[in-house]
């Protein structure tokens, strides 16, 4: 593997001119633990023995976004030519070796000491598996240092903590006493499980046991901290084993409790032969790919979560009348408790909104299909039902006519351009008013509909169904 990304490129440099001044400097934490892994860091972060005012007087642009605890940003290549016009910013994280103090908002250290020592920078950090330094220059300095493999990583690995024994098997493992980690930052819990649901490795029996007995203070981290973590759990391609540990661990009561009830509510067997609400739901999260759409991802999540509060056993059989209503009421408060933007709870809530209507696709009305189609972002409706289908009965017919006829269907006869409007409506002496709604609706139904094309047409349907224009 060649992580020769210009990010790449940035975080040598700044090394290496820290090296040149006689300052310790090393690749620390998820880049390291990615190389070793064989896999491309999104990031790279430097740590270092050199204190903040050193780093924001060594490169040309820096930004002191987190001085007080040690972090300073390195924009641009770490070269005198940083300021090239055109050229993308770089932004680096450059932290000094650290050791924090009391925590006592369960986020963030209420100051930090830093240290010449490497080794105790790293014995404040949460995983083992994070809580590697890499020397990316040795054997001289050479930036061809990029040419080796995940192997070859290895050899220039400072690992004070265990943490390349634990990736090699496949362990998350708190760094220290776990309790300590997770009362530091209460964050790590949820860090702890995504980590193991995206690498496929397990949370060591103590890190385990710890999350269970802290899961409670989850709710000291902000709202928004947890959101993100939960959208990466759900659009990082493992979103089925993610909310798994949340279950297991009890966070997922937490910060989830209305995935939590789904657990064990029944479903009618001839339309939901895989079981309970809770598994078709983990169903439709093993189908979200990494990279998902949010709002397809939180869609897929919520879709049924109207499902719980609506049971009923019916004479026939199991029913949830009005889960769509009920799902749609909760998934506004879900997405008002996660602050959501306007934008990704509207369409999270229209996709809880519309996931049922795909069963009378085959029935609908010419003129109702192609509003259906029109629908906002069709192609994640049209996912979640295809996912939908697939966690329970199997049958895709459904998913194949709207297929069929959206390709059939060109834009313009999807959206056709509107045959009037209220000015037309106004200038034939129409009052506005309420009807003018139900004139317009005509219209365009019929004009989708195929039975009028033109304006005058359009005018007569208006003077037949609604009679004509008052005089004067």
């Amino acid at each position: 593997m060649r992580p020769a990304s210009r990010k790449f490129e940035a975080a040598l440099r700044i090394v290496g001119k820290l090296r040149s001044c006689g300052y310790a400097a090393y690749l620390a934490g998820g880049c390291v633990r990615d190389l070793v892994l064989g896999r491309e860091p999104v990031d790279y972060d430097v740590a270092t023995d050199a204190t903040p005012d050193v780093v924001l007087g060594m490169f040309p642009r820096t930004f002191a976004v987190g001085a007080h605890f040690g972090v300073v940003l390195v924009a641009g290549d770490g070269g005198e030519d940083d300021s090239k016009p055109g050229q993308q910013r770089l932004c680096t994280e450059v932290a000094t070796f650290r050791s924090d103090l009391a925590y006592s908002d369960g986020r963030r250290p209420d100051a930090v000491r830093y240290t010449r020592s490497a080794e105790e920078d790293v014995w404040r950090r949460d995983f083992t598996i994070n809580g590697l330094l890499l020397d990316p220059l040795r054997g001289g300095g050479s930036l061809d240092a990029r040419a080796h493999s995940a192997k070859d990583w290895r050899s220039g690995v400072l690992d004070y903590v265990g943490g390349l024994d634990d990736l090699d098997a496949g362990i998350v493992r708190a760094i220290g006493p776990p309790a300590i980690r997770f009362e530091e930052d209460r964050l790590r819990m949820l860090r702890a499980v995504r980590f193991a649901a995206r690498f496929g490795f397990e949370v060591e029996d103590g890190t385990r046991r710890a999350i269970g007995a802290l899961a409670g203070r989850i709710h000291a981290v902000s709202r928004e901290r947890i959101r993100d973590e939960l959208t990466k759990m759900l659009t990082e391609g493992h979103a089925r084993r993610a909310f798994e540990l949340l279950d297991e661990t009890g966070l997922l009561f937490e910060v989830l409790p209305e995935i939590a009830r789904m657990k064990g509510v029944d479903q009618p067997p001839q339309f939901h032969p895989e079981g309970d609400v809770w598994t078709h739901t983990l169903m439709l999260l093993e189908q979200l790919p990494a990279g998902a759409p949010l709002t397809l991802a939180w869609g897929a999540l919520l879709h049924d979560v109207g499902k719980p509060p609506t049971f009923r056993r019916a004479p026939d059989r199991i029913r949830f009348d009005g889960h769509v209503e009920v799902g749609a009421a909760m998934g506004a408060e879900i997405c008002r408790r996660f602050r959501f933007s306007n934008d990704e709870t509207r369409q999270i809530l229209a996709l809880i909104e519309n996931h049922m209507r795909f069963a009378d696709a085959p029935r609908m009305k010419t003129s109702t299909l192609k509003r259906f189609l029109r629908l906002e972002r069709f192609d994640e409706h049209l996912a979640l039902h295809r996912m939908d289908c697939l966690a329970a009965h199997g049958n895709l017919d459904i998913y194949g006519f709207v297929v069929g006829r959206r390709a059939e269907l060109s834009e313009e006869a999807v959206r056709p351009k509107p045959l009037v409007t209220g000015r037309e409506l106004i200038a034939a002496g129409y009052t506005p008013g309420p009807r003018f709604r139900e004139m317009l609706t005509a219209v365009e139904d019929a004009q989708l509909e195929g039975a009028i094309a033109t304006p005058e047409e359009a005018m007569q349907l208006v003077r037949e169904r609604f009679g004509a224009a008052s005089a004067g």
